[in-house]
């Protein structure tokens, strides 16, 4: 199926040294002292080692109890005396990793992401991992460029993929007298208003996502309607090398048709995904978009109140022209700066083995993306998965080169068009114009490298 393809408060770790103890009766002054203890005397207790501290950055939500268990269970068995500390950020967590290595207090072990990954490598912060990497890594693991190989150096392995799905109220989606989810944008537009109509007096509304981060909001949304509609879901044009945003017109379009609507959720504006999740899971909202993740998180950390289900994403017309992004490919990285970067590898063994990887596929927090581990995985028995599970049009996308753009970036250029309204064929341009010229400055200055593909196809990176 896959193609091969808010303050951060950080503890500052300091390993001290075992101080020698005197004797306290001079005896290394005499020369008729021995070295040796005196007979039947107790062997002097062996000196301890100072543990290895290492601090672990997540980002992830979703599988935070079973992974601060895994945690545990290397803190406890290993030895080494490595002892790892787990630190899940909630919020801003890019922002989090900046400021952390700004300020040299960077954590020792990060989880990176297809977003992450790139720029990270580029910042210097993550450690090319190539040397710790035996025949049996390589032959386990997939090499997928980009993804876990940026310029021919190793930086993650990987772990589980993430289909993107519709997530829906059945009970909402019944009450308001819809019989299928939404094959169309303008489908989407009108069972959101229909959900409200019937819902609201109960404080139910038709669609929500979570704006208080635009970039994650259109990017579990927006991004993969645009590919299931044949456009570049990050607004790069493969054929073209180049970027293109015009392809996110009808979506957005249609994110601000259910905003005047009043058909979305009041106050989304200042949303984070958990909050979200606690509405979904109290009824509150007819349907929203996000990652295979989300059975997880209704069968621990928001039980659901209703019956829900998830279904293909609508593309613009109802046709599919291109795959839904199968995003995956990397999971921890070694940050660059960490000085037990040995501790750290054998930190990133022990989470990447076999055990540990298929629990996780199956308790449902990943689909796993290692063949070794998904030819043998039971299928997750958790509520809700079905709906995630791969299809025929799930496939891997190339990653787009990563630009540093002067002014707003398209995220937040899009939603605040769709709260404050204006132009949106001048905000495409605009952005069309600023992101080329990023671009260009940077493939001018060797940071980037971009090539044309007149043949590409978006149809052909569906599975097989």
């Amino acid at each position: 199926m896959v193609k091969r393809l808010g303050m951060v408060t950080l503890s500052v770790l300091l390993a001290g040294s075992l101080a020698a103890c005197s004797s306290g009766n001079n005896a290394a002054s005499s020369p008729a002292a021995s070295t040796k203890p005196a007979e039947g005397a107790a062997s002097a207790a062996p000196v301890k080692k100072d543990k290895t501290k290492l601090v672990y950055w997540t980002g992830d939500r979703h599988d935070m109890d079973y992974i601060k268990s895994v945690v545990q269970q290397f803190n406890d068995t290993n030895k080494d005396n490595i002892e790892v500390e787990m630190v899940v950020k909630t919020e801003d967590f890019n922002q989090a990793i900046d400021l952390a290595f700004a300020s040299g207090q960077a954590p020792d072990i990060i989880r990176v992401k297809e977003n992450t990954i790139q720029p990270f490598a580029q910042k210097g912060y993550l450690k090319p991992i190539d040397s710790y990497l035996n025949d049996d890594n390589k032959k386990k693991f997939p090499v997928i460029d980009d993804f876990n190989r940026i310029d021919g150096k190793m930086y993650s392995l990987p772990n589980y993929g993430s289909t993107l799905r519709l997530v829906y109220n059945k009970e909402l989606f019944t009450k308001a007298g819809i019989t299928a989810p939404p094959k169309t944008l303008n489908e989407m537009v009108e069972d959101a208003k229909k959900i409200t109509a019937v819902g609201k007096a109960s404080g139910s509304y038709g669609f929500a996502l979570n704006f208080k981060s635009p970039e994650s909001a259109l990017g579990r949304s927006a991004r993969v309607i645009a590919e299931a509609s044949g456009f570049g879901g990050l607004g790069f044009d493969f054929k073209t090398a180049k970027f293109d945003f015009t392809g996110y017109k009808d979506i957005i379009q249609s994110f601000k048709q259910m905003v005047d609507d009043g058909s979305t959720l009041p106050g989304m504006e200042s949303l984070d995904i958990d909050p979200l999740r606690a509405q979904f899971a109290e009824g509150k909202i007819g349907m929203y978009i996000s990652f295979s993740s989300e059975p997880g998180v209704y069968a621990n950390q928001f039980p659901a109140k209703m019956e829900w289900a998830a279904a293909p994403v609508p593309t613009i017309d109802g046709t599919i022209k291109g795959a839904t992004s199968f995003l995956g490919g990397q999971w921890l990285s070694i940050s660059n700066t960490t000085k037990n970067a040995d501790q750290a590898w054998k930190f990133m063994q022990f989470m990447y083995d076999d055990n540990v990887l298929k629990t996780y596929h199956e308790k449902g927090f990943g689909l796993s993306m290692v063949p070794s581990i998904s030819s043998v995985a039971k299928k997750p028995e958790i509520k809700g998965i079905e709906g995630f599970l791969p299809i025929g049009n799930d496939g891997t996308w190339p990653l787009q080169p990563t630009v540093t753009v002067e002014g707003m970036k398209y995220n937040d250029a899009f939603f605040k068009y769709m709260v404050s309204g204006g132009n949106l064929d001048q905000t495409i341009q605009d952005l069309n114009k600023r992101y080329n010229d990023a671009l260009d400055k940077a493939v001018a200055k060797g940071t980037v490298k971009v090539k044309p593909n007149p043949n590409f196809d978006p149809m052909k990176l569906m599975a097989k």
